[in-house]
């Protein structure tokens, strides 16, 4: 590989730019687009180089589960976007997770978490941390008296999602980072619902943020895929070694298909922002929705808090609540047209769930009741068709067409 001879300072490139050229790299071939390098392993001009590759002594690439160029490349875009230091690819969100709340952690440290977390990372806290001797402290994300209670004794990390899923819940990064850092801790931000393109978690005093590219980056329904972004110190003492011995890396194919989505991530993400917002003040005067969620509205509960983080714009997720319960709820997706019933999110192709009964299952009713989560709430991702035809697929749903 050589690097690519690039005009001015990438520096300074604006967010738009960077999606399309940051971390580009080229062969010798001077290909236009980034090169696909899915190969699992490389080879030497002799053992004396590969022993020196192998020590670290020697720049180059060993083996795919170690570092890929094409894998690098999304990494070196993704941390430009971001305004991280670094990055690690992984071969899924959660695999992304599980490495950030596993690699670093020893018995005896505390993780403090909003009880507004997708099920699965909720899992390996309740699980996973007690079995390492590891402590955690839940609570309500949104409240900031909750988090000074917390952080009243020392804590490792604080692990938060903010827009939330599925309610799309804020918390208030600045002011939750600022008391975390006093407890000697760090704070880790899902980031997903957002995508970089509406929040930055870095810029706000976050120290750590993971995706899954599965969603927004990639954009189409394609590739499983994570990151974590961060201090490059801190990821090369922390993290390295765990990811490279027990194998949660990117596969160089995946990290092609989501490089070339970071391309029109931006022009797809506000987009569908843009549309969201349109659907949801329009289902708000359905009169057979109880509620909605939108980060974007002056009615969501935290929209202070997501206006000032999300200036841009409330993001392509959210949620309403039915009156008629749960039967209402089965009822309206059963008559869908255009929709899709699915569990994934932040599609071209707008998509719904029921999360009581999907995303959230593996809850226990106390602990859905405790995020506002019951059986009348569906989840919506709206994409990129046209918002009036998603808006007329709910309605004619919800009048029993």
């Amino acid at each position: 590989m050589t690097e690519d001879r690039k005009k001015g300072n990438p520096s300074k490139w604006r967010p738009q730019t960077m999606m399309v050229r940051g971390g580009l790299t080229r062969s010798e071939h001077g290909e236009t687009s980034e090169a696909l390098f899915l190969s699992s392993g490389f080879v030497y001009d002799s053992p004396e180089e590969q022993s020196a590759r192998m020590a670290g002594d020697k720049p180059g690439y060993i083996y795919s589960r170690y570092a890929n160029p094409t894998v690098r490349m999304f990494e070196e875009r993704l941390a430009q976007i971001e305004g991280a230091e670094d990055c690690r690819a992984t071969a899924s969100g959660m695999a992304a997770i599980h490495t950030m709340l596993v690699a670093p952690i020893k018995p005896g440290d505390r993780i403090i978490a909003q009880r507004q977390l997708f099920s699965s990372c909720v899992w390996i806290l309740k699980n996973l941390m007690p079995k390492m001797g590891v402590e955690v402290t839940w609570l309500d994300g949104s409240d900031l008296g909750q988090w000074e209670d917390a952080t009243r004794k020392p804590c490792r990390f604080a692990i938060i999602e903010t827009p939330s899923n599925p309610l799309l819940d804020a918390v208030d990064i600045r002011a939750v980072a600022d008391l975390i850092h006093n407890a000697g801790g760090e704070l880790i931000v899902d980031n997903v619902f957002a995508s970089p393109i509406l929040q930055r978690p870095i810029e706000l005093g976050a120290d750590w943020v993971v995706y899954s590219t599965t969603k927004h980056m990639d954009g189409q329904g394609r590739t499983l895929g994570g990151a974590i972004l961060g201090k490059t110190k801190k990821i090369e003492d922390e993290l390295q070694q765990y990811y490279r011995h027990t194998g949660p890396s990117m596969s160089p194919f995946n990290a092609w298909v989501v490089l070339k989505g970071l391309e029109t991530m931006d022009l797809r993400v506000r987009r569908m922002s843009d549309n969201a917002r349109v659907i949801a003040d329009r289902l708000a005067t359905n009169p057979k929705i109880k509620a909605v969620r939108y980060p974007g509205r002056g009615d969501h509960p935290h929209h202070n808090t997501h206006a000032a983080q999300m200036p841009d714009g409330g993001g392509s997720m959210l949620a309403f609540s039915l009156k008629g319960g749960g039967e209402a709820a089965f009822a309206m997706l059963n008559r869908l047209g255009l929709i899709d019933i699915s569990n994934n999110l932040g599609d071209a192709k707008s998509l719904i769930t029921h999360p009581a009964t999907t995303t959230h299952r593996t809850l226990t009713e106390d602990e859905r009741g405790a995020i506002g989560l019951d059986h009348t709430w569906v989840r919506l991702s709206v994409g990129l068709e046209d918002p009036d035809d998603v808006a007329e697929d709910v309605e004619q749903a919800l009048a029993g067409r």
